[in-house]
């Protein structure tokens, strides 16, 4: 973009991008505000004004104007599903951001008349009937009628999934199909699946019945997992660190990023962790890796972290907050050796745990080995999600050096919490605050993309305002963060994680050309339209890696969605609600109509009361 003032010159260490006026939030506290910076190398060479970048421009110099626009360090998402949600991307059906259910059935009937025999529709994740006008999951009925021949499978939360019959045929689920153990097939009167799958309280019957559905192969999985990252950029996102998770099987599953990395082809820049995947086998599975990698192994864009986020199937517990806590068995024998074995090569590692309950039999392990001088030893370890944990677990969660990371399951999960737990105990799921007040690093993710969107910007609405994705405010304001903490949750701890905050989460000279320029102004929108920010040009280690609006094309092309029929070539991803307010509101209006017309239907078969005024449909709580 041709600025007038900034002349080409000649020069030997010219930028080969210029950004300027801008408002600039560098996260560097010695200088916290600038309009403009240089970039070399992919690195960050001069922060100023526009004086102190023009010496810098040269012939080849790509100088953008940001139009006055909002800039911050790119986002970092500490703990995204980023390998697994790539290998599966375009082929599945994203309702996130869906206003109602009226539109997702709608986009579900549409795609369901365009995937070929023998694939699935599959929606995974990143929506909650909370989001949705009517209030309710799809039935049954409806996915029957939307695809009667086209196996459909709609995952919702960690708690349920709803297929329709053809789903049931493609997963080989029938009436004499055993119930797994932790799950539940619920079954009508004749005996035959409805449909209805429930985690009781374990998801593995959610995820195992998933996995039966096709996968994509060959170059299907470059393509898919690079038009993810381009999405991810969409948002901001310029790293992400990925915490593994089942069905990701090392390195087999791994193998795309690896050759994406070694091709420059990642558009985010990402750290891994390994996370043993057979009971029985973690052992094994740990002194193996540990015997062939370090952490730190890899480059500036791709990374091994450590291990991870379960070291031993025995010591998870479940985050369905539609079922009672799960009592776990005795775990702490083979969790001890798992921890010993990193500890003692320097590995460190990120722990699954939703209650405290576990927590603090997780830190008794760790104090075990802390007589022994294994704790803290400068090994980064972390506990993830920690909704109920207690402040006398923080406590010693400092005391051992180690780190926490929050997630915003709660914004999807909520009202399901709010019911099991009450008020009291969701004002404070999880403690940020008392977190904070530790010194602890506390750092900011999504955990998509099976549950929680992987929009961050809704994650940042959760922290700042306490409220879900249904409005409903959830954390005590006590327990919320101000805009600023909640930005620096989401740049500058999760660099700490992965031991990069000298170089990472923040703009200053010397660190990596990781930036958003922002649709809106982060620090001055109305609190409820932080979740509906975007990026109109990211940038990463220099490379313009999405661009939208007026710089709409400086970006780096991608292949073409493949296959050709999938829902992200013809819906795209985030649904975005941009609409205009009055059809905004005509849309939702016409979700509420239908939505009464289904509980009018209910009370005509004496299925519901007529004087019942709850939102909830009391078939789908759980």
């Amino acid at each position: 973009m041709p600025v007038g003032g900034l002349v080409p010159q000649v020069t030997d260490d010219a930028a080969e991008l210029v950004v300027r006026n801008a408002k600039i939030h560098t996260g560097d506290p010695v200088r916290p505000h600038a309009q403009a910076l240089a970039v070399r190398n992919g690195v960050i060479t001069v922060v100023g004004d526009d004086k102190d970048v023009a010496p810098h421009v040269g012939p080849a110099t790509k100088v953008v104007d940001a139009l006055g626009r909002r800039m911050i360090p790119g986002l970092n998402d500490a703990h995204l599903h980023v390998i697994r949600g790539g290998l599966n991307y375009v082929l599945e059906l994203r309702w996130d951001g869906v206003r109602t259910l009226r539109q997702g059935l709608a986009m579900l009937r549409e795609q369901a008349a365009r995937t070929p025999k023998g694939q699935w529709v599959r929606v995974v994740g990143g929506w909650s009937a909370e989001q949705f006008a009517e209030r309710r999951l799809p039935t049954v009925a409806e996915l029957n009628a939307a695809a009667p021949d086209t196996p459909v499978f709609v995952l919702h939360l960690y708690q349920s999934a709803v297929l329709n019959r053809a789903a049931l045929r493609a997963a080989g689920i029938d009436r004499d199909t055993p119930d797994p153990r932790g799950g539940l097939i619920v079954r009508g009167r004749d005996g035959e699946p409805t449909g209805m799958l429930l985690a009781a309280p374990s998801a593995l019957i959610l995820y195992s019945t998933l996995a039966k559905a096709p996968v994509l192969e060959g170059e299907d999985k470059k393509t898919s997992t690079r038009h993810f990252l381009r999405e991810l950029n969409r948002f901001g996102l310029t790293s992400a660190i990925d915490a593994a998770g089942g069905f990701q099987n090392f390195p087999e599953n791994y193998s795309t990023v690896i050759e994406l990395a070694k091709a420059g082809q990642l558009s985010l820049r990402i750290a891994y962790h390994l996370f043993p995947q057979t009971a029985g086998q973690e052992i094994a599975d740990l002194t193996r890796w540990i015997e062939t990698a370090r952490p730190e192994d890899g480059d500036a864009w791709l990374r091994l972290n450590g291990a991870g986020e379960n070291l031993t199937w025995a010591a998870a517990d479940f985050e369905n907050f539609a079922q009672p806590r799960p009592e776990l068995g005795d775990y702490e024998g083979e969790f001890e050796k798992a921890v010993r074995l990193l500890m003692e090569h320097g590995w460190g590692f990120r722990l699954h745990a939703t209650y405290d309950e576990t927590i603090r039999r997780d830190l008794a392990v760790f104090e075990k080995l802390a007589a022994e001088g294994l704790f803290p030893a400068g090994n980064r370890w972390l506990f993830d999600h920690a909704e109920t944990v207690s402040e006398e677990s923080l406590d010693r969660v400092a005391a051992l050096g180690g780190a926490m990371s929050v997630q915003n399951r709660l914004s999807f999960q909520g009202e399901a919490f709010l019911r099991r737990y009450g008020p009291g105990r969701a004002a404070d799921a999880p403690p940020i605050r008392a977190m904070l007040d530790r010194g602890l690093t506390v750092a900011g993710g999504t955990d998509a993309t099976r549950v929680s969107t992987y929009n961050p910007w809704v994650a940042l609405h959760w922290l700042v305002s306490g409220r879900g994705v249904g409005d409903v405010v959830l954390r005590s304001r006590r327990n919320r963060v101000d805009r600023q903490t909640a930005l620096r949750m989401f740049t500058v701890a999760g660099a700490e994680l992965t031991g990069e905050e000298d170089v990472k989460g923040v703009l200053r000279p010397g660190c990596y050309a990781d930036l958003a320029v922002l649709s809106e102004d982060y620090f001055s929108v109305p609190e409820p339209d932080i979740a509906h920010i975007e990026s109109l040009l990211t940038v990463t280690g220099g490379r313009i890696v999405y661009a939208a609006g007026e710089y709409e094309g400086l970006d780096e092309e991608l292949p073409r969605v493949s296959p050709t029929w999938s829902p992200v070539a013809h819906f795209g991803g985030y649904q975005a609600s941009g609409a205009a307010g009055a059809r905004q509101a005509e849309s939702l209006g016409e979700a509420v109509a239908e939505s009464e017309r289904h509980r009018a239907w209910r009370v005509r078969r004496g299925l519901a009361s007529d004087a019942v005024e709850s939102p909830f449909d009391p078939c789908f709580v759980l």
